[in-house]
């Protein structure tokens, strides 16, 4: 069957201006080149209601500008009058986040700033730095109440210029395996889905070339958000369907990076997207375990994606992308953090005989990647007064108890493993038990590739690459199934696990795209280096949302080569937890509960702050008994074992058609062209502000700067050897040695046991494990701005640092003998003197000398260049300029007419 040409739809409202009169807002849209605009009415004289009209009409620039006059004009309150103005402009914008109401009439929030944070196949994804909140009501019809503003300290409590995040053209909140697999969908299904109104203004092009027989028409595809990642879902609740799409923006909530690995020269991007959900949101001790719908505490999804980015094109570029998944263990428990206790014990509230809320969970897993379910437990097993392992038990019976209903093939696999356990043993290493474990699952789920294997590897196959699970279909392979990490607050041990099996993937990610000749990656090259900060960042980062520190434990603690420097900081970090748990947790959960929507204030209700417990406002079966009932047995979605191990969510049926969007546009529209919308042509490019310079970079920031250095990023290099750290100066070179002075006369570090049991879950309940915390490696500060002879012998650096050899050495006298046999070959084969063509043609040598060439040069060399040869279709473009500029012009193709038209369209219509 026949694959459509199909692209995402970009939104063509990604500048706002907000116009303001007495009585309404106008809010005006437009694409970036300020060609086709969006108008939005919205009504101020109403005190509670929200009012907007949506025209849905598409304007050009002058239409805006005839529009905006005649509204200035007629609001003013003399006609003719020209001091003062009947229309002001309020702030500019770049995307609606919503609108949202308290106890008075509703707000609009706009993000006022933003900043690009990654960039894939060429759709930007921005992260929000700044938003305004603007009450839309007029002053003269304000209804005031006096717990308005404290609902609106709370909302605003929420910190979105902090790890909030949104494109106008990539689809945030589903994997980049769902994002290209609705790209490839049959033809004949995108001919049916496809819209009766092909655009909503009037076109004079409409219909041409838009026939399905050869014509240049391109399918766009808009899918409906994946709500669970969504966080401003409740926001935009009240104007989803009363404005166009475009004026919906989405935007997920927890981190992301994009880092540029070169291998000689060719850019590689790895980028790091975590999606946090926002159904059971919270703080560390006040969300644990699961809700009465299956939503777990602390869930995100992680994605790590690899793309060649010589090549942007989703059709035709390289791209590769492997999911992970970290939540609460998903069970009805919690901690009682009312004694002030460092570590609360752990309660289960409810007993779930037929594990009823983690069918649930399941069930949404399978939905959404498929099977096997591969469960990675990592709470502590031996303790010598139970807590975690209460977790494990019932953990193991709902697993055991769910498992005997599913088919074989597809059960949930359950591994169990005391990390904690194995950090204290002097013998064990962590990293090499959990790169196992990875092996391991890696090969039972696969991961995503868009592009069949390469020749190379099937002329040489690996046995690693043979054994590799998941689905191999004709464009490539798809990710089936998923690993869930967890331990008790999925925050440390968790993360370091996820980064063993992510670079297991990665490993696997390069070696799909042809890059590596052995998907294997070794610690301390580029590569990991350059992945382990990202993931770094991304732990430190979901660290801060959830447990309000960053990470305590980190890969080099459990690789143990972090300095006792590093312990010093990490009391600090264990100090800001416990501070942030027990002092201002309660505030950050009621304003995540405000901003999701799960407490609405009302008239004659408790207010938030009056609420003992938000247990009831989460579990929705407490204020009504629901309609249905789920099976004890079969507990999975009617449908989804059927197509297992593929997602429910990705396969081709009616029910997922329904949430496309498809349009059918010219090739040359804006809304389906990412060339245009990435490489701006109508704006003035900067060097110094380009992201992709910007962005971290292998050879940058990680290769050492020593000439002779092999650039390869898998090479292996020495602990001390970054590019951020070797610069090759005396007073480096002078704090590391005192450093290790330092270290020599100090007392020895706290051992791995001692572990704080405050700071975080891999501690346990034995004495022992109170202590020290764990270690993290600083750079060190290297010049000294109180001393300017210090600097000036600081910049000047030997020859030796510089180039890799000293020029004041005299060279050896094995180096001066190869240097004079190698002059004299040289010589003799490009100068010979008359003497010795004389006595080559009296005594010729062919017969006594035959010299065998073991290399075959062409002419192109370094002694003769030869001319490079143009094709034929080169030559014929270049005749056919010679000619046009004689006058005599070629006969215009179809392709000519259609982009000749697209442009007077855009230009003047």
């Amino acid at each position: 069957m026949p694959v459509a040409a199909a692209a995402p739809l970009i939104s063509s409202v990604q500048k706002l201006v907000l116009y303001e009169t007495r009585a309404r807002y106008f809010l005006v849209g437009s694409n970036p080149a300020e060609t086709k605009y969006r108008v939005l009415k919205i009504d101020r004289t109403e005190p509670k209601d929200l009012v907007i009209i949506d025209d849905k009409h598409v304007y050009t620039q002058q239409e805006v500008k005839e529009l905006l006059s005649r509204l200035d004009l007629g609001n003013r309150t003399k006609m003719g009058q020209k001091g003062s103005s009947g229309l002001s402009r309020a702030v500019s914008a770049f995307g609606i986040v919503g609108f949202v109401r308290f106890l008075e009439g509703y707000y609009i929030v706009l993000i006022t700033k933003r900043r690009k944070m990654a960039d894939i196949g060429g759709h930007a994804i921005y992260q929000i730095e700044d938003t305004n909140m603007i009450y839309i009501p007029n002053d003269s019809v304000r209804v005031s109440h006096p717990d308005e503003a404290r609902y609106l300290r709370i909302f605003q409590n929420v910190d979105l210029s902090s790890n909030f995040y949104f494109s106008y053209s990539y689809d945030l909140s589903h994997s980049l395996q769902y994002n290209l697999t609705v790209l490839r969908m049959p033809l004949e299904t995108l001919k049916t889905e496809t819209t009766q109104t092909r655009q909503e203004s009037f076109d004079i092009f409409e219909d041409e070339g838009l026939s399905t027989q050869g014509g240049s028409g391109v399918f766009g595809i808009c899918s409906k958000p994946y709500e669970k990642y969504v966080w401003n879902a409740k926001l935009l609740e009240a104007v989803r369907t009363a404005v166009h799409r475009d004026w919906l923006l989405y935007i997920i909530h927890g981190f992301c990076g994009q880092s540029k690995l070169l291998i000689y020269g060719r850019p590689i991007y790895v980028t790091l997207i975590a999606r946090r959900s926002s159904k059971f949101a919270g703080t560390r001790f006040l969300k644990r375990g699961a809700n009465c719908e299956g939503d777990v505490a602390n869930e995100v999804e992680t994605e790590q994606i690899l793309y060649d980015a010589s090549v942007m094109s989703f059709s035709a570029g390289s791209y590769s992308s492997y999911i992970q998944v970290r939540g609460s263990v998903p069970l009805y428990w919690s901690q009682d953090i009312s004694t002030m206790m460092p570590k609360p014990p752990i309660t289960l509230d409810q007993a779930d005989p037929f594990a009823h809320v983690a069918a649930l969970h399941f069930d949404q897993m399978l939905q959404r990647f498929g099977s096997p379910i591969i469960i990675l437990n990592l709470v502590k097993e031996r303790e010598k007064r139970k807590h975690e392992r209460i977790l494990s038990e019932e953990l193991v019976a709902a697993v055991t108890y769910l498992n005997q209903f599913l088919p074989p093939e597809h059960a949930i696999i359950y591994i169990p493993w005391d990390m904690a356990k194995y950090t204290k043993s002097k013998l064990c290493n962590v990293l090499d038990r959990l790169n196992v474990i990875a092996e391991s699952v890696v090969k039972k789920t696969g991961f995503f590739v868009n592009r069949p294997d390469s020749y190379c590897s099937i002329l040489r196959p690996d046995e690693k690459w043979n054994e590799l699970g998941g689905c191999v279909v004709s464009t490539g392979r798809l990710q089936t199934g998923v690993l869930r990490t967890n331990c008790v607050d999925c925050l440390d041990r968790t993360n370091t696990a996820q980064f063993m099996v992510g670079k297991c993937a990665l490993a696997y990610q390069l070696y799909s795209l042809g890059l590596i000749d052995k998907p294997n990656l070794q610690f301390d090259t580029d590569a990991v280096r350059l992945f382990e900060e990202l993931y770094e960042d991304h732990g430190d980062t979901l660290s801060l949302q959830y447990g309000g520190s960053q990470l305590v434990h980190r890969v080099k603690t459990y690789r143990k080569i972090a300095p006792w420097t590093q312990h010093s900081k990490d009391i600090m970090q264990t100090l800001s937890r416990y501070y942030s748990n027990a002092f201002s947790d309660a505030d950050r959960q009621d304003s995540i509960n405000l901003f999701l929507g799960v407490f609405k204030p009302a008239e004659g209700k408790p207010h938030l702050w009056e609420l003992p417990t938000d247990f009831y406002l989460h579990h929705k079966n407490t204020l009504g008994l629901s309609q249905t009932r789920q099976s004890y047995t079969y507990w999975w979605t009617t449908g989804v074992l059927k197509h297992l191990p593929l997602p429910f969510d990705e396969v081709t049926c009616a029910e997922n058609r329904r949430k496309l969007t498809v349009k059918k546009f010219h090739k040359y529209e804006e809304e389906i062209d990412i060339h245009n919308e990435f490489f701006r042509p109508y704006e003035l490019s900067c060097f110094d502000e380009t992201f992709c310079l910007a962005m971290t970079n292998s050879t940058r920031d990680f290769m050492p700067k020593n000439v002779g250095i092999d650039p390869s990023p898998f090479t292996v290099r020495k602990p001390d050897e970054t590019g951020k750290s070797v610069l090759g100066n005396k007073n480096n070179r002078e704090e590391t040695l005192l450093q290790r002075k330092t270290a020599a006369s100090a007392p020895p570090p706290p051992s791995e046991e001692a572990v704080s049991s405050s700071s975080e879950d891999d501690s346990g309940t034995d004495k022992e494990d109170e202590g020290a915390v764990s270690q993290r490696s600083t750079p060190v500060k290297v010049t000294d701005t109180g001393d300017n002879t210090k600097i000036t012998e600081n910049v000047v650096q030997s020859t030796k640092d510089v180039y890799g050899v000293n020029l004041s050495d005299i060279p050896s006298e094995d180096d001066l003998a190869i240097y004079a046999r190698f002059v004299q070959l040289g010589q003799s084969q490009h100068k010979q003197d008359k003497g010795s063509q004389q006595f080559f043609s009296k005594h010729p040598l062919d017969k006594v000398i035959n010299l065998i060439p073991i290399s075959s040069f062409s002419q192109d060399n370094i002694y003769e260049v030869q001319p490079p040869r143009a094709d034929r279709k080169s030559i014929e473009i270049f005749h056919a300029h010679i000619e046009a500029g004689r006058g005599n012009m070629q006969p215009l193709g179809k392709d000519d007419f259609l982009m000749y038209r697209e442009y007077i369209r855009n230009r003047y219509m």
